[in-house]
């Protein structure tokens, strides 16, 4: 979910740099640039009592909005408690931010992180990766296991595996013994194991190989695009990416999807994806509040939904507002 596409500035149509993954019960808030809260509050989904928030790096336009979400939740009495995540700098930014927020009527931890670590979660990992934008910056990429292949019933059925507990377990992958002594293996009625979903937010970065490495196989790659090639000169001094950069991320990565954000307002979006498609066809150009959804490969490729969580319209005075 996007909640910031602008570069470093915000425009009328997009605010600085902010997403939010959401992977079934979890919300995981990806920088917070200033006024991401009123940017949840504007969407479908709301200002939740988000968990975890993770930077990629402490330019402001990056964390300017961290410190009134911070005091907002503390105002709605908020007593669960948050991890903010980020690269090294982390504790020495908070130090100066609580002079801001001041009092919090919550806990709050501060996890430093390096290109290399890993955050195991179960069923996936996120994993910190080496990016090209000054000193301290990192990317994450969210990488699930693979899950058991698909059950066969048929071949249940031919072992006489009864229909209950045993079927279940053999789906988790665990082995079972029939009452009649009969070992089954999962192996006997599972399909090869089939991949989980793995996505890259590459955050600021000069085009890099590390984040070609970290993004190998990706389903979505979500990587900046600051300027088009005109303005080559400039990204180089800056350490962004130009449209095309990122384009040759993704096609080196053999990624399913890119899409770039962080645009400069100088370009309007058709203008950056057509650099960019005509290196990576799989180019998308979100806009705030745009969604992609990312399904499990044998259903399908990944999609943009425009204006996914977009704000409602307002309705007229006038008409009575029901909410169920």
């Amino acid at each position: 979910m996007f909640l910031g596409t602008a570069g470093s500035m915000p425009t009328a149509q997009r605010a600085p740099s902010s997403l939010l993954v959401r992977r079934g019960g979890e919300r995981l808030l990806v920088d917070c640039g200033e006024g991401t809260q009123r940017q949840l509050l504007r969407s479908a989904v709301g200002l939740v009592e988000l968990r975890e928030i993770f930077f990629t790096h402490y330019h402001a336009d990056h964390f300017l909005g961290l410190p009134g979400m911070l005091k907002t939740f503390a105002l709605r009495g908020r007593d669960l408690p948050i991890t903010i995540y980020g690269p090294p700098g982390l504790r020495e930014l908070f130090s100066s931010l609580r002079r801001i927020f001041g009092r919090l009527t919550y806990h709050y931890d501060l996890v430093e992180l390096t290109p290399g670590d890993v955050l195991e979660r179960g069923d996936y990992a996120l994993a910190a990766f080496e990016v090209r934008h000054g000193a301290n910056g990192v990317g994450y990429a969210l990488v699930e296991a693979a899950r058991p292949g698909r059950f066969d019933v048929s071949a249940a059925d031919r072992l006489g595996v009864p229909f209950g507990p045993e079927r279940g377990a053999l789906q988790r992958g665990e082995p079972v013994i029939l009452t009649d002594g009969t070992a089954v293996a999962p192996a006997d009625v599972l399909g090869p194991p089939r991949p989980g979903r793995k996505i890259v937010l590459a955050g600021d970065t000069a085009y890099a190989d590390s984040v070609i490495e970290a993004a190998r196989g990706a389903d979505l790659i979500v990587h900046e695009a600051t300027f088009c090639e005109d303005e080559r000169e400039r990204a180089d001094e800056t350490l962004h990416s130009t449209a095309a950069d990122a384009a040759h991320v993704a096609a080196a990565a053999d990624a399913a999807m890119l899409a770039v954000t962080h645009l400069s307002p100088r370009y309007f979006g058709p203008d950056v994806a057509d650099e960019a498609r005509a290196i990576f066809p799989e180019t998308v150009v979100p806009r705030d509040f745009d969604v992609i959804e990312v399904p499990f490969a044998e259903r399908g490729p990944p999609r943009l939904i425009k204006g996914g969580v977009a704000p409602a319209r307002r309705q007229a005075e006038t008409t009575p507002l029901e909410v169920s």
